[in-house]
Parts: structure tokens; C-alpha cells; sequence
């Protein structure tokens, strides 16, 4: 749609005007002609087009005057000089006697503000789509980056904190976003180009501006300029600045860093506006006279499933756990990956590793770089992302507040994303993300937080599904499901814990004479107990009822909401029983092997210490059964004293940073 400016002209009057190259002056020539006049006539230089509305038939070089007589003017070009361009207009009485004639001046200017609207890395020219955004594909509309990482590790804190640029690297964290202009060597008196957001806006962004004229920086060559170089144009203290003019033709580079990410009072799109202002009077501010804008959308936050390739596996040194290090350690030399230990003086203690984070990345088409997530729950861990993980392209988030009180659900083992799916004919191709919540109709139960609730619906890409966890003593997700990759179907298996199928599996060992094999052999101070023992104890089999019936509620949800069918799960035979001191909530009765590290095609399982049958684990048997179909190879890790005994296992005590996803975020189409 073409831009429409309206301008006066007066008869007996020149008018001086600046035109920009691209847009319409409407003139009505009623408004300002004489009373008795009739008629006019239009002369103008040959850089000038004009047409006149309503179209005329008259046959003589005069056209008739009539109330909505207007004049539209154009120009293709930008002037050399100022006012270098003139029309005319000339009024005619009854008799074709003159009036009066009005003289306009025209200098025109080239202007656009232009980004990445086609998101392919290049900022082009006036894409006509700048200004909106698509999602999808055939889509549209830049891409901004949460400037959240540090480059330096000294000092350290998010980029975004700080209304300088400490090192011209971190150019590459920010988008870059062009002034074109094209005129004359300087514009009229009195004119003048800002640029400028809303209020509003400016709370989330801030520009910066090539300060070196005439060289135009690119993401290869920007470590050739210094800080200096780089002044502050928008920030949430300046919505509006004027930036310097140059003549001919001539590009200024910006660069933009996003603030905040996408919440629940923020849906993510931020609008930038370039002004073209015209001087009135001395005694009232500049009127703009063309403005162009671009619109941006911050990045997500985008949560990796276990499908995707392992790159770093972290887990805490703890003055107990040297058998379950050692484990880690060969399933991680296994599996090709970097191990990263968290050693005693960071961790304090605290081995819940994969409680206190989760890894996520942000992408756009130019750059992409892992950002933590870290959890509100407030323990010894507390400050490892920040100081240990925050750096440069590793960038930090968190969302908690002083009046929030912290649950073991705020914990992120409560947190997990699904594998691709699609679901009724809707397509989720960076998965569905998983936490866990209260029973909807209960009044007194636990939830997440409410900030890490909205903060993960308002990133769109990955629309998250809520289960019931509060079941549990510790209330985690991961304590009953897990998703692992396979070669068929989907792509993936979900593994859900099922009393029923340990109970399925201890009756098969007794009716093969194996009702007095032991389980906890080998665990040091652990009172051993037979199959039959278990199968007999008419209080266990009570609670696994309840437990299989909160399983089974879990169940249906996750086969509604990610599209499942039953041979897309997978029953892993894990019992569970309720302490007295934990008031009827459920904990795993041995190490509960869904709670286990995905590594590839390597699983890092809590070893089950099941009832040896001819020396071998019928729990882990039965695992590596249903596993080898999928090309998986189960890696038994001893956590028993260090981890299961606290109530937690090999995945509450690891955390894994993984590929991100080859698919484009941009590319999706979310429920709006």
C-alpha cells in the first residue's frame, strides 16, 4: 500500500517540500484556489508525474475545477540538489483569465529502514513485508536474539544489563538492521531523521549504531572496530533519537539486542520506527512527514528432547557418589560426549543437578547459542549457572520472584519436552514441553510456579502439556516417564513406570519357582526381600493400585496431547510404595529405572538390584528385552546409596546439553 502525505499549496505562494521517493502528495486543488476560479493548468520539471483525480475528459489544455479536484504528484528519483524539482499550478477564472498561480518545490529523498524480513541472514532492501510478521515458511518478519549471554568473565553478567557494548563480539548477538538514504548532500533546513519505538517497546530493546560513517561492518569483520565505535541510540531511557543524514547514496548499520524474552505480558513482537521530520514553527516541534518501520519477534526459548545428539553430560562430585561418577563416566566416553563435573566447592552438596537447570537454546538466521534455564528452587546449586555457565554465546535465564514460594515441583526434573509429534493433523516439530502440576480439582496440592508457567506458554514453539505429579513425594515428571529414540514409528518410544507389569513380572518369577530370590543383593545395609514377600504384602499391592491409576490418568493425557498410540509405550516394571513419614505419597520401592540418562543409543539406567535369577537381574533383563528392539544398550549405574536412598535417581542427578533442533523455529505455525 503506497504511503500518502497531504500538502497545501497556496496560490500567489511558493511552497518548499521534501518528497520521499516511493510515496504519493495528495493536493487538493479546490481547497486553496480562489472563489471564482474555474479552472487550472499544471506545468512541472521533467523529474516530476502527476495525475489528476477524478480523471478528466476535457479536450483543452485547462481542466475544470470541481470540489474533489485533485492533484496526485510522484517522483521516481532522488534529487541532486535541494528543491531542484518544481510544479506549478495556475487557476483560471470564467474567461480562462488567471488567478493566481501556486509554486511547489520538491526535493526527494530515497529513505527506508531495512532488516532480515526474509530471514535468510541478508538484510535486504524495502522488503515489502518488513513491517508485520508471518509464521511458517512462506512467513515473514525479522528475528531478534535476547542478548542474555556475557562476553566477559570478569564482571560477569548478561549483555543485556548493560547499556554498552563491552566487546565489539558481541555484535554477533544482536541483529543488524540498515538506514538506507539517497539525496541530495544535505536536506533542507529544519528536516531531520529519528528513529523511535513506543514506550513500551523501548522496555525490551536497545540499538546501538555503526559510529564509524561510510564503512558498513559485517558479522565477519565487526572484530576490526572498537567499542567506542558503537554509540547507544534506543534504550529504555531513550525511545526516540535523531541520527545523522548523509548525501548521496549512503547505508547506516545498527544493531539491535533484544531484553526480555516472550511472557506472559509480552507476545514478543517489537516495532522500530524511522521518521522523516518536517519543521513548522519555532513555537511547535517537527511534524513527521514519512515514517518506515520494521518489526522484530524475540527468539524462544526452545527446550532439546532426548532424541537429539548428547554434547555435554553434567553431573556433581559429592563426597558419596564415586560408584555412580565412575558409571557416568564410561556411558559418557560410550556415547562419544563431553562429561563436566561439578565439583564440591560449586555444588556445596547439592547433587540435584538436573533439578537446578535445563538446557535450551535461541536461534535466527545469523547466530544461535545454548542458553540455561535456571529453576527457582533455591538450593546449594544456586549460583552454578550463573557463575559457572554463564559466558560468551551461553546465555542465562530465569524466572522467580522474593514472594514466590518454592516447591520440590519448581524443581526441573518436573520439566521435560516431548520428541516431534503430530497430533489430529497439527504438527509439533520441536516437541511438546512436559510439567508436571496438581490434580486439576484439587484445592491444596503443589504446582510449578506460576512465573515458570507463564514464561513457558509464552514462548509458543513448544505448547506445553501439564500432568498430574503431585502423587509423588518429590512430584517429578521423570520419576514415572521418559522418551527414548527409536527406529520406527514415530521416531520415539514413551516409557512409562507400571506397577502393574512389575507386578506381572514378580508373579512370572514365582510361578517359575522363583519366589525366594532376593532383591537388594549386594547393597550394602539393605535389608534383602523375596519375591514372594513382595507379591504377599497386600498393602504394597494396595498403593501400587493408586499409583498404576495416577500413571494410567497420565497416560491418556500424554496419548491425547501427543498424539500416541498404545505401541508407541513402552511398560517398565517399577513398583512403588508409600513411606509413613511422607503422608500417602508415592516414592520408587528400588531404583526406578525410567528415571534414566538418554545418550544416543545408550541409556544410563539406575541399576534395579531385582531378584537374581541364574546370576542375572530379572529387572535389568527384562529392560535390556524391551530396549534391544529399538537398537538401545541399557548401561547399569549404581546409585543406589548416593542418589535412591535421598529420593532420586540417575537423571535427577545428571543434565545433558544437546544439539539443537535442525528445524527452524520461525518456520512453525503455533496456535496463536
Amino acid at each position: 500500500m503506497v504511503l500518502t502525505r497531504t500538502l497545501r499549496i497556496k496560490p500567489h505562494t511558493a511552497t518548499s517540500a521534501v518528497y520521499v521517493v516511493g510515496t504519493e502528495l495528495n493536493i487538493n486543488l479546490n481547497w486553496c484556489a480562489p472563489s471564482t476560479c474555474k479552472s487550472f493548468s499544471v506545468r512541472c520539471s521533467p523529474t516530476v508525474k502527476y495525475r489528476i483525480s477524478p480523471p478528466t475528459q476535457a479536450q483543452t489544455t485547462l481542466t475544470p475545477l470541481t470540489p474533489n479536484s485533485t492533484l496526485i504528484v510522484t517522483m521516481d528519483t532522488a534529487s541532486e540538489h535541494a528543491f531542484d524539482s518544481k510544479l506549478s499550478v495556475r487557476y483560471y477564472g470564467e474567461q480562462a483569465e488567471t488567478w493566481g498561480t501556486a509554486v511547489l518545490h520538491l526535493t526527494a529523498v530515497e529513505i527506508s529502514l531495512d532488516v532480515d524480513a526474509d530471514r535468510d541472514g541478508v538484510v535486504e532492501k524495502n522488503n515489502p513485508n518488513k513491517g508485520s510478521w508471518k509464521w511458517g515458511p512462506e512467513g515473514h518478519g525479522a528475528i531478534l536474539l535476547v542478548n542474555c549471554d556475557s562476553e566477559s568473565f570478569f564482571m560477569k553478567s548478561p549483555d543485556y544489563k548493560s547499556s554498552k557494548i563491552t566487546k565489539v563480539s558481541d555484535l554477533k548477538d544482536m541483529s543488524r538492521m540498515v538506514v538506507r538514504t539517497k539525496g541530495p548532500a544535505e536536506l533542507p533546513a529544519g528536516y531531520k531523521l529519528t528513529l523511535h519505538v513506543s514506550q513500551t517497546d523501548a522496555e525490551k530493546i536497545r540499538v546501538f549504531r555503526d559510529g564509524k560513517q561510510g564503512r558498513s561492518p559485517t558479522y565477519k569483520n565487526i572484530f576490526s572496530y572498537f567499542i567506542k565505535d558503537y554509540p547507544l541510540v534506543l534504550s529504555p531511557d531513550n525511545v526516540c533519537q535523531e541520527i545523522p543524514y548523509n548525501g548521496g547514496s549512503f547505508e547506516a548499520d545498527f544493531f539491535v539486542e533484544g531484553l526480555r524474552f516472550a511472557d506472559k505480558d509480552f507476545n514478543g513482537l517489537l516495532t522500530i520506527n524511522l521518521s522523516l521530520l518536517e519543521p513548522t514553527s519555532p513555537l511547535f516541534p517537527e511534524t513527521p512527514i514519512f515514517t518506515d518501520k520494521v518489526m522484530f519477534h524475540v527468539a524462544p526459548w526452545i527446550m532439546t528432547p532426548n532424541t537429539l545428539d548428547p554434547l555435554e553430560v553434567f553431573i556433581c562430585r559429592t563426597s558419596d557418589n564415586d560408584a555412580f561418577l565412575k558409571g557416568m563416566a564410561q556411558l559418557v566416553k560410550q556415547s562419544g560426549c563431553e562429561l563436566k563435573i561439578c565439583h564440591e566447592f560449586q555444588n556445596r552438596g547439592d547433587r540435584w543437578i538436573q533439578d537446578e537447570m535445563e538446557f535450551g537454546y535461541i536461534d535466527s538466521p545469523h547466530h544461535h547459542f545454548p542458553v540455561v534455564l535456571d529453576s527457582p528452587r533455591r538450593g546449594d546449586l544456586d549460583d552454578y549457572c550463573y557463575d559457572e555457565l554463564l559466558g560468551p554465546d551461553f546465555g542465562y535465564v530465569t524466572r522467580s520472584s522474593c514472594e514466590m514460594e518454592v516447591n520440590s515441583l519448581d524443581s526441573f526434573g518436573n520439566l521435560e519436552v516431548s520428541p516431534p509429534v503430530t497430533v489430529n493433523g497439527r504438527s509439533y516439530p520441536l516437541g511438546r514441553i512436559i510439567i508436571g502440576v496438581a490434580f486439576p480439582t484439587t484445592h491444596h496440592g503443589r504446582n510449578m510456579a506460576k512465573v515458570v508457567q507463564d514464561f513457558l506458554w509464552a514462548q509458543k514453539v513448544q505448547e506445553p502439556i501439564a500432568l498430574f505429579s503431585d502423587w509423588l513425594t518429590v512430584g517429578h515428571v521423570d520419576e514415572f516417564m521418559s522418551f527414548v529414540p527409536a527406529p520406527d514409528r514415530k521416531g520415539f518410544r514413551l516409557l512409562l513406570a507400571s506397577p502393574d507389569a512389575g507386578y506381572r513380572l514378580f508373579h512370572r518369577l514365582q510361578s517359575d519357582g522363583h519366589g525366594q530370590a532376593m532383591m537388594f543383593e549386594g547393597v550394602s545395609g539393605k535389608k534383602l526381600i523375596s519375591v514372594d514377600d513382595i507379591l504377599n504384602d497386600p498393602q504394597l499391592k494396595y498403593m501400587n493400585n493408586y499409583v498404576q491409576g495416577c500413571i494410567d490418568w497420565n497416560r491418556d493425557v500424554l496419548k491425547k496431547e501427543l498424539g500416541l498410540e498404545e505401541d508407541d509405550i513402552i511398560d517398565l516394571p517399577i513398583l512403588f510404595h508409600m513411606p509413613e513419614e511422607e503422608e500417602n505419597l508415592a516414592v520408587a520401592y528400588y531404583p526406578d529405572m525410567v528415571n534414566m540418562i538418554v545418550l544416543g543409543r545408550n541409556l544410563g539406567v539406575p541399576k534395579p538390584f531385582g531378584p537374581r535369577v541364574g546370576g542375572t537381574c530379572a529387572l535389568e533383563a527384562e529392560l535390556c528385552a524391551l530396549m534391544a528392539p529399538l537398537g538401545l544398550t541399557c548401561f547399569f549405574i549404581d546409585d543406589f546409596a548416593s542418589y535412591h536412598e535421598i529420593l532420586g535417581e540417575v537423571h535427577c542427578g545428571s543434565n545433558t546439553r544437546r544439539q539443537p533442533f535442525t528445524q527452524r523455529w520461525w518456520n512453525l505455525e503455533p496456535r496463536e
